[in-house]
């Protein structure tokens, strides 16, 4: 079954109960017993509910995983997927990573008693060489956050099992259409689900998917103790984006190469940061891991003036947090996805003060190009 037609028949796409065409919204927190001694599969909302058991069976099955988890944000995932370790743990991570999640790892896990170095991750030998006797896992975007960094998942994958490590990859840039970590040997993957998965700008949303069974039993455990879930409404929500989640990403992967080419004949951008383009880094590692080569992009404007007044000037992409809408949403990484980490962190990782990020949407390429022209050719 190709993926397009996965997307609309994962098994979970008619309600059981009544054969709907789509799976209500079970709003309720709990569910009656007939048998004290025997409960049912649902008793309680944080442990289990219809329209989150759906969503949670669709996603594992668009991962090629075995269980699936939804989560209230992107961050409940990752950092619900983090309490999988232990005080005293050793974790090695992307330097290039999104600043929430350098920041739960490096104010909240850290006094948890877990230690994280960050490495440069497109180099495998860095990894190797930061193993102590203590890790326990890796932690990997790729493509990374801001800077777009192409990570070897299965040259990753393999290091991390000759060493007894666990892995784990934020694929929100990616989605399961163009990438499948689970598949080259990953263990857990994230998503930011308010992103491409969502894809419309109206829900914060988080997924997990493991292929191991005991892991995902393990997993289990800790969304249930913390009880970080997802609603019934937004599950709901996230079901429905989903299924349109391969015609919005050909549509914003076509524009942003487009977009990025375009920006990388400009004598006044300083660095375009996109995988598609053949002089990045990455391009062939990517091609090799990869589908497509996503809707997201970064391009330095030179300095954070600007950069800010490129902002102030365009009139097409929003300029916000966040990415993956159906609307080009621009970003400033140093006050908005990267805010959390210092100053000094930021452009030690070479995400400068005249960096944006750019998330093509489905509006007609040209029109964007022709905003993105009249915006820049007005700058001092």
């Amino acid at each position: 079954m190709t993926f397009a037609t996965q997307l609309l028949h994962t098994g979970n796409e008619i309600d059981k109960t009544t054969g709907a065409s789509a799976v209500p919204i079970y709003q309720a927190s709990t569910f009656h017993q007939e048998d004290a001694d025997h409960p049912p599969q649902y008793e309680y909302a944080r442990s289990g509910n219809p329209t989150r058991d759906a969503l949670e069976k669709t996603i594992a099955a668009l991962e090629g995983g075995t269980r699936g988890f939804a989560f209230a944000s992107g961050m409940a995932a990752i950092s619900t997927a983090l309490l999988l370790f232990s005080a005293g743990d050793h974790l090695i991570a992307t330097d290039d990573i999104y600043g929430g999640t350098f920041r739960m790892l490096t104010t909240v896990l850290n006094r948890l008693g877990i230690e994280t170095t960050f490495v440069d991750v497109t180099e495998l030998d860095n990894i190797r060489a930061a193993i102590r006797p203590n890790t326990k896992g890796i932690v990997l975007e790729t493509p990374s956050n801001p800077l777009l960094q192409i990570t070897d998942l299965a040259g990753a994958a393999a290091l991390a099992k000759e060493h007894g490590l666990l892995t784990i990859v934020d694929n929100t840039f990616q989605t399961p259409y163009l990438q499948r970590p689970l598949d080259v040997g990953i263990d857990v993957v994230v998503h930011s689900a308010t992103k491409f998965l969502g894809g419309h700008s109206d829900l914060v949303a988080g997924l997990a998917v493991t292929k191991d069974t005991v892991l995902g039993h393990r997993l289990a455990q800790l969304q249930n103790s913390f009880g970080a879930v997802l609603g019934p409404q937004d599950c709901f929500l996230l079901q429905r984006g989903i299924k349109t989640l391969k015609v919005r990403m050909d549509a914003s992967c076509d524009g942003a190469e487009r977009v990025a080419r375009w920006l990388s004949e400009r004598d006044d951008i300083a660095k375009v940061y996109y995988p598609g383009l053949s002089t990045h880094k990455g391009h062939e590692v990517h091609k090799s891991q990869s589908s497509r080569f996503g809707a997201v992009l970064s391009f330095d404007a030179g300095s954070a003036e600007r950069a800010k007044e490129l902002m102030k000037r365009v009139e097409l992409p929003l300029v916000a947090v966040s990415l993956g809408g159906v609307e080009s949403i621009l970003s400033y990484p140093a006050t908005m996805s990267h805010s959390g980490m210092p100053q000094a962190e930021r452009h030690k990782r070479g995400i400068t003060d005249g960096l944006l990020r750019l998330s093509v949407g489905l509006e007609d390429a040209e029109d964007l190009i022709a905003d993105l022209e009249q915006a820049l050719d007005r700058l001092k």
